[in-house]
Parts: structure tokens; C-alpha cells; sequence
């Protein structure tokens, strides 16, 4: 059984909690263990960051925790509720109502605006065009990117593409956000901005968020670091306000 990351003592309980996670692959004849015994939790408004090396579980963990993945072993709640008791159908129900995603690629439809992008997951969720629009436009403002709303994604620098994946992944209003390698693939100043804006989220305990990184730069403005090595959890460091590195200013046009 792996160790146990317990969540902060600020929370207010666990809203994310796995006991036991196990999630083999086979390669070839081969068998790979991603996760070997994971316990691991989160408490409601607590920000956490996974690290460790490659290949050690990192999106494997969080892919069992967001339910795109199945565990082979171990449970999941959220909210107290068991991921595992839910049906496909439900669990991405379930995604689409409490959960957003933000990626290293930014998966923007290169057809659609920023606005439509963000639209997006709205309409699929049956919100109406005029109050899909309307919210849409209120967070790619929160973003810092109303003047962009009707630019294209090729039309955006990098920070910019991820600020508008950011407000597609906020626009349903979740309260969970799952971050894999969020600033990958942006320079130091882009990345400073979407880190300050997951801050802020964060900050108004509203949101629970969980970041996948590889940059201990990224990891620090975490409440907590959590270690993960040979697909258990080695380690864990919780890090005080005080100790965090402080927001950098939000650009509102790069």
C-alpha cells in the first residue's frame, strides 16, 4: 500500500479521495504497474501538485481521479460520492457538470473563436445559445481576453490559447479542476499568468484544483507537493503562504 497524502489542515474534508489505487499496463509480454497502492486526498479548496519523474503515475493517478480512467484496483470518491458505482453515461455527466480540464496542448478547435470554444462545452451540456454566449463572454473577460473573444486560436499567442482553454474549462462552473502539465508549453511570463489566474481560483473556495508538473517552479505555488515515484506516493511537502512564490502581474494583452 502506498503512502498516504493526507489533504491540508485548512480544508474542510476530503473532496477527492482514493484509497488503494492499482492501474496496470500490459507492454507486450510485459506487464507495467502506473499506480502500486495509492491513497491520496484533497481537501474542498486545497490546490496540490503531483510530481515525480516521468513514467512514476502522475497522469495516470489523476486519470483515475478525473474517472477518464479505470482503476484496476482501489476506489474513488468525490464528494463522497464512488466513481465506480456510476454508469460511462453518468461518470461523464458527472464530468461535465463538476470538473474541468486544462492540458498541455491546448485543444482549441482552430475553426471556432476563442468565444466559441468556450461556448462549446456549454451547448453540449444543453445551455442555451444566448446564455451560453453570455457566459462565455463573462469569463474570457475574468481571463483578461474580451478583446480577443472573436480571434481565432491562430490568431493568439501561446499564453493567450491557454487563458482561453482556462475559461472553456471554467465556463461550466466546476468545483474541481484537474491541471495536466498546464504551463508546458508556454514561456516563463505566459505560464506566470495562468498560474496566477489558478491562484486566484484557489483563493476564492470555490474550486479544488490538482496540477500535474515536472517544474518545481510550477509545484510551489501549490499548497501542498505531493511525490509520486514508481507509482506510489514517496513523499509529500505542505507549503505555507508565506512560502509560496508570489503571483507575477496578469497581462491583459500578451
Amino acid at each position: 500500500m502506498g503512502s498516504v497524502a493526507e489533504p491540508s489542515a485548512g480544508g474542510h474534508g476530503p473532496t477527492i479521495e482514493a484509497t488503494g489505487l492499482e492501474r496496470c499496463y500490459r507492454l507486450g509480454e510485459s506487464r507495467i504497474a502506473a499506480l502500486a497502492g495509492v491513497d491520496f486526498s484533497v481537501a474542498r479548496g486545497e490546490m496540490v501538485a503531483l510530481m515525480g519523474p516521468s513514467g512514476c503515475g502522475k497522469t495516470t493517478l489523476l486519470n483515475c481521479l478525473a474517472g477518464l480512467d479505470t482503476p484496476d484496483a482501489g476506489t474513488v470518491r468525490i464528494d463522497g460520492t464512488l466513481l465506480s458505482a456510476m454508469s460511462d453515461r453518468e461518470r461523464t455527466d458527472y464530468r461535465a457538470r463538476h470538473m474541468g480540464f486544462i492540458f498541455q496542448a491546448f485543444n482549441l478547435l482552430p475553426v471556432l473563436s476563442a468565444q466559441e470554444n468556450v461556448e462549446l462545452p456549454l451547448l453540449v451540456s444543453g445551455v442555451s445559445s444566448a446564455d451560453a454566449r453570455r457566459r462565455a463572454l463573462a469569463v474570457l473577460e475574468r481571463m483578461g481576453l474580451a478583446d480577443r473573444a472573436r480571434h481565432a486560436p491562430t490568431q493568439l499567442s501561446g499564453g493567450q490559447q491557454q487563458r482561453v482553454a482556462v475559461a472553456r474549462a471554467l465556463a461550466t462552473e466546476p468545483t474541481i479542476i484537474w491541471a495536466d502539465e498546464p504551463t508546458g508549453n508556454l514561456d516563463s511570463a505566459a505560464a506566470g499568468e495562468v498560474l496566477d489566474i489558478l491562484e486566484s481560483l484557489r483563493d476564492d473556495g470555490a474550486h479544488t484544483i490538482v496540477i500535474v508538473t515536472h517544474d518545481r517552479s510550477v509545484a510551489e505555488r501549490a499548497d501542498r507537493i505531493v511525490h509520486l515515484r514508481d507509482g506510489r506516493v514517496e513523499a509529500q511537502e505542505r507549503l505555507d503562504s508565506a512560502a509560496r512564490r508570489p503571483p507575477a502581474q496578469l497581462s491583459r494583452g500578451g
